[in-house]
C-alpha cells in the first residue's frame, strides 16, 4: 500500500510541476502561449506562416475551471505537445484592459472584446479557419468554440478535430469524439 501510495504521490507533484505559472493579471501562463499585440489579423497571418491554426482561449482570474484545464488537462504530455505543435494559442483577460483588434478592425479592450463576442464562460476558446473574410467579427467565424472546462479526452479530441477540419465533414465533432473515445478508453 506504501508503494501504490508513494507512486500516486510522485505522479501527482510530477503532473503539478507542468502546471502553468500565474502572471501579474492573475492567469495561467503556459509556454504555449503567445504574447502579442491581440491583433487577429496579424495573429492569424502569423499562426498560418507557422503552419498553426489560431486558438484564442478567454480566461479570468480566480476561473475554477481554468486552474482546472491549466492543472489537469492541459498539462497531460499528449495535449500539452499537440498544442505545441498544431496551435498558435492568444489568451484574453475577460476583464482587462489590453487592445484586441478584431478581423473587422474593431479595437476594443479584452473585457469590451469579449462582451462584443458574446463569451459568457471561461475559460472559452475559439479555434480559427486558416483564411477570415475581410470584415470578419472573431465569434461569427470560429470553426468551432469550447465553451467551459472539459475533461482529457474532449479537450484532445475537439483539438484534433479542429486541425483535421472535421467541421467542413458531415461528421459533427460530437459524434466524431464518440467515435474517437471508444478506441481511447481501451
Amino acid at each position: 500500500m506504501r508503494r501504490l501510495f508513494a507512486i500516486l504521490s510522485a505522479l501527482f507533484f510530477a503532473v503539478q510541476v507542468n502546471a502553468a505559472e500565474l502572471g501579474d493579471d492573475g492567469l495561467h501562463k503556459a509556454s504555449w502561449m503567445r504574447d502579442t499585440f491581440k491583433d487577429l489579423s496579424e495573429d492569424l497571418e502569423e499562426a498560418n506562416a507557422e503552419g498553426k491554426r489560431l486558438m484564442v482561449i478567454i480566461e479570468q482570474r480566480g476561473c475554477i475551471y481554468c486552474k482546472k484545464m491549466h492543472e489537469e488537462v492541459f498539462v497531460v504530455p499528449e495535449i500539452e505537445s499537440y498544442i505545441n505543435e498544431n496551435y498558435f494559442v492568444v489568451q484574453i483577460n475577460m476583464f482587462g484592459d489590453v487592445d484586441v483588434t478584431d478581423f473587422d478592425g474593431t479595437t476594443l479592450p479584452e473585457k469590451e472584446m469579449v462582451r462584443r463576442w458574446g463569451a459568457l464562460f471561461t475559460p472559452s476558446v475559439y479555434f480559427f479557419p486558416e483564411e477570415v473574410p475581410e470584415g470578419s467579427v472573431a465569434n461569427q467565424v470560429a470553426v468551432a468554440n469550447m465553451p467551459g472546462a472539459f475533461g482529457r479526452w474532449t479537450t484532445f479530441n475537439m483539438l484534433n478535430w479542429v486541425v483535421e477540419e472535421g467541421y467542413a465533414s458531415d461528421e459533427p465533432f460530437q459524434k466524431y469524439h464518440a467515435r474517437k473515445f471508444e478506441s481511447q478508453k481501451k
